[in-house]
Formats: C-alpha cells, sequence, structure tokens
C-alpha cells in the first residue's frame, strides 16, 4: 500500500517543518502558498540593499530545531549558522543604568550584572533557575504530546506537572516569589510579549520562558531567521515534496465532513488523505471551511474568542553602523504595567510605550552593505478591535517612535541616515498578511484557550483535518511551532499506520 498523500495549505515554519518531517517519511506532500516565497511571518525580505526578517529576530531553544534536522538524516550545522548573543539583550529603564543579562552558560557574568544593579539578588536567581529547571522538566512531556481529549488531563505526565503549573498565577506573580526588586522582575516577565499578553494577565505557567532564555541562550542566525524556512523548503524538495508558490488556496474540499483535498483560486483541484492548515487559524476557518461545516468555529464564535495584541513594524536601512549599541534592545516605558493596560483594553498606547529594536548588523554583516545597518523595531500595541485608525495615526506615531529611537534608545540622529523605511501597522497585518485582527502572536494563550482547549492538532469535528502553527497546540513562538508540527506530522503517521493495518486485515479476510 503506497503512503498518503498530504496537502498542507500555508508554508509557514509550521506546516514547513511538517512537510519535511512527513516527506522525509515517504508521504506525498504538496505545498500550497499564497505569497512569492516561504516562511509566512518567519520569512525575510529586502528594502533596496537591505534584508530583514519579517517577524521573530530571537531563535530560542535551538534544540527543537535540531531534533527535526536529525530525525530527517540533516545536521542543522550544516545549514545554518548559529550565533549565540551575549549578553542576551540590553533593557532599559527609566532612570535606571542599562541591565544587560547573559545566558546561563556565562553565569558569573550574569552574577555581577546582578549584583551591580540589584545588589544580593544572585541567590535568588539561583533558586528561580532550579526552580524552573524542574518546573520545565515536568512540564516539556505535556507540551510535545497532542491534547484531544479530556481524558489527557489524566494521563501521568499531566498528573506529574501539575504541582508546578502555576496556571491560576500570573507570570508577574510568580517571578515576585523569586525578586524583590521591581525592574528585575520585569526583566524575567516581558518575555509574555512573546505570546502577546501582559505579565500581569498571562498564567504563570509561561514563566518558562524565560527561563529557556537563561538555560539555553538567545541566538541570532546569520543571514536571519528568514533563512531557517528557506532552508526546510529546499530540504522538503529533497525529499520529493512539492512547494507551490503563488497558490492561493480557495477552499478545503470536503465529503460531509471529511476534508478530501484542496480548490485553488483558479478552479484547480487537488485531491489527497490529509489535509494541514498552517495559515492564520481564524483567517483559514473563515476562508477555507464553509461555514455550515464549522458550528464550533462560526464567524460568531471566533469573533467571542481572545486574541493576542498586535504590532507595530518600523524597518530601517541606515548608512551608518551602531556600534556601541548591542544586537538587541528592549526600552521600557516608563510605567509598564499601565503601557500593557492599554494594550489589553484596545486603546493607544499613547506616548509612553515600550519597544523593540535590534541591531543586527553589529553581529551579522550579510544584512546590509558594508557601514551600513539594518535596523528592525517592533512595538506592542492593540489589535484590530481596538478600531485605532492607523491609516490617521501611522505618520504620527511614527515619528513619535523615531524620536524615542534617538532619545531613549540612542540612535543618535538616525533620521538623517535612513535611506530606506518600511512600516506595517496592525491593519497592515490584517489586509496584506491575512493575520485575523492582525494579533500576530494568533489566539491568546489563556487557561480557557490552553491544550485541549485551545483548537486541537486534529482539528476537533473533522476528519482527515490536522493544524500547526501559533493556533493549536503547544502555542505561539517559533519553538512551540516547532513541536506542533512535530505532533501533528505524528499523528498522520500513527492514523495512516492504523489505516493501512485495517487494509491489510480486510484484504487478507478476503482472500481468504
Amino acid at each position: 500500500m503506497k503512503k498518503s498523500n498530504i496537502i498542507i495549505v500555508g508554508a509557514g515554519p509550521g506546516g514547513l517543518a511538517a512537510g519535511l518531517l512527513l516527506s522525509n517519511k515517504g508521504y506525498s506532500v504538496k505545498i500550497f502558498e499564497k505569497k512569492s516565497y516561504v516562511g509566512g511571518r518567519n520569512s525575510s525580505f529586502k528594502l533596496g540593499e537591505y534584508r530583514f526578517d519579517l517577524g521573530p529576530t530571537f531563535f530560542l531553544m535551538p534544540g527543537i530545531l535540531r531534533d527535526i534536522f536529525i530525525e530527517v538524516g540533516e545536521r542543522i550545522d550544516d545549514h545554518l549558522n548559529l550565533i549565540e548573543i551575549n549578553p542576551m539583550y540590553k533593557l532599559k529603564f527609566y532612570g535606571l543604568d542599562d541591565f544587560n543579562p547573559y545566558s546561563h552558560n556565562k553565569k558569573n557574568c550574569m552574577y555581577g550584572e546582578l549584583e551591580k544593579h540589584f545588589p544580593y539578588s544572585s541567590k535568588d536567581y539561583d533558586r528561580y533557575m532550579e526552580r524552573e529547571e524542574k518546573k520545565f522538566s515536568r512540564l516539556e512531556p505535556c507540551l510535545k504530546v497532542p491534547y484531544l481529549s479530556p481524558i489527557d488531563y489524566f494521563k501521568p505526565r499531566f498528573l506529574k506537572s501539575l504541582p508546578y503549573l502555576d496556571a491560576f498565577k500570573s507570570i508577574y506573580n510568580v517571578l515576585g516569589d523569586f525578586f524583590k526588586y521591581e525592574e528585575l522582575k520585569l526583566s524575567f516577565t516581558f518575555q509574555a510579549k512573546y505570546i502577546g499578553m501582559s505579565p500581569w494577565i498571562a498564567p504563570g505557567t509561561f514563566s518558562i520562558i524565560s527561563f529557556l532564555e537563561h538555560k539555553y541562550g538567545v541566538y541570532h542566525i546569520e543571514g536571519g531567521l528568514g533563512k531557517v524556512s528557506n532552508i526546510l523548503s529546499e530540504l522538503i524538495e529533497k525529499k520529493g515534496g512539492e512547494i507551490h508558490l503563488n497558490s492561493d488556496v480557495k477552499r478545503v474540499i470536503f465529503e460531509d465532513k471529511k476534508a478530501v483535498g484542496v480548490e485553488l483560486i483558479d478552479g484547480t483541484r487537488y485531491l489527497s488523505d490529509y489535509v494541514i492548515l498552517n495559515a492564520d487559524f481564524a483567517t483559514a476557518m473563515k476562508a477555507l471551511v464553509p461555514e455550515d461545516l464549522r458550528h464550533k468555529y462560526s464567524d460568531k464564535n471566533l469573533e467571542k474568542k481572545r486574541y493576542s495584541c498586535s504590532t507595530f513594524m518600523m524597518y530601517l536601512g541606515v548608512n551608518k553602523i551602531y556600534k556601541n549599541i548591542p544586537h538587541h534592545s528592549i526600552i521600557f516605558a516608563k510605567d509598564y504595567k499601565k503601557n500593557l493596560s492599554k494594550i489589553s483594553e484596545y486603546k493607544s498606547v499613547g506616548d509612553d510605550f515600550s519597544f523593540y529594536i535590534q541591531n543586527a548588523s553589529v553581529t551579522d554583516k550579510s544584512l546590509a552593505p558594508e557601514d551600513k545597518s539594518s535596523i528592525y523595531v517592533l512595538v506592542p500595541v492593540a489589535n484590530n478591535n481596538s478600531k485605532i485608525d492607523w491609516e490617521l495615526e501611522k505618520d504620527q506615531f511614527a515619528e513619535l517612535l523615531l524620536n524615542k529611537i534617538e532619545r531613549v534608545a540612542e540612535f543618535r540622529n538616525i533620521r538623517k541616515h535612513i535611506e530606506e523605511i518600511k512600516i506595517i501597522t496592525p491593519i497592515d497585518w490584517e489586509k496584506d498578511y491575512s493575520v485575523y485582527k492582525g494579533a500576530v502572536f494568533n489566539l491568546s494563550h489563556d487557561l480557557g484557550q490552553m491544550m485541549w482547549l485551545r483548537p486541537r492538532n486534529k482539528l476537533e469535528g473533522y476528519k482527515n483535518l490536522f493544524l500547526v502553527g501559533g493556533g493549536t497546540h503547544p502555542g505561539s513562538g517559533l519553538p512551540t511551532i516547532y513541536m506542533s508540527s512535530k505532533i501533528t506530522s505524528d499523528l498522520i503517521q500513527k492514523e495512516s499506520l492504523m489505516k493501512k493495518n485495517t487494509f491489510s486485515f480486510e484484504n487478507s479476510l478476503e482472500k481468504a
């Protein structure tokens, strides 16, 4: 019996990783991507002579991707040059000296930085790392498996994790158990923004994010993180898979509630044994699945769900190198909690906001011409539930942001050196990149939208329809998106094997 045919809608990081894993197992894989490039929000683009990552710039937990490469018989180091960034980033708090945390493999440097800014905190840091290591050891097995039924909550791996879940505390409250200095708490909780939430709201379970940074380090990939998607696509084709660019899927074809293929915008139909959706979840459900087949995920129900924040992006090509500014900088608002509250309440952030800057050219000379820099700026803002008129406010906000980049982030006179500029607002994320409500971190990660309560890797209510990406378990962020691809590809292999064994058994009965 030949291997199954698999269609993947979307060539984002989850779809590419799943496509690689399944192609390697001999499945016939076709990926359809409506854009002219792979990677989705994990792609890169050029402005003139400057290259930028569109979305993620932190490469965390490289072991997850490394394991995927090993599974398909490849060495990640043969394809990608991983550069550890230490100090991991510069944290700038209003009225204080800059804090430059190191990863745990340079813990003596970290101790020095802690004692310089937050005296007598080194022991608190050790307590945090020890407790979070235990927590992660219990949670990791729970992140690597699907949650297809409430029964999965009663399995030993989940029950063992319960004392460490911290699910009914916020991330901020969890860190309050370890650190007394307010700015130090924020230094270990701002990572909640990686899932698009406030640390005062996000479940304490996610305190492991900062632990994972410190434990395993923060990396840059030479050429930009978008290179990962390009390499994955090359390996898929090497393994016999197909990637069709400029191929917009109009709908998933169903027989009752069984997914049997896809139809493209041009009317071409492709049949398959399994369909994997790697597009933004809410957008994909609305666009690709007829509403009469999706009672649970009707337009009305999708509207009611909670979504992450969005981002205001600025990409700058400048004819200067800012040698004394590190690779990553995070600038906190004067009133960080109020800033995040405004975002959660769908309000404009005003003139006191936090932002992140990547000055990658101090590390990677391939991103810009000699003596020039590619500067990436991200501001967390409300998603499009806010009704902010970005067409009206974009230019004024961009000027305000440039002022802060020059004066607060210390990129002196950057306006005089700008050769290229691109801005993406929440409206652009929704209109040009098909991100529902511009919520770039997908569904919110609150208790009612995690694990079994999140859209499942094998989408509930359907046959042969699967999900990968930030909208399913384990959640958003590159490491967990890669985990979702492994979970989903394993589910398909298991189901395919069961069908094959059933087919073989029925054949043997007929012959008998």
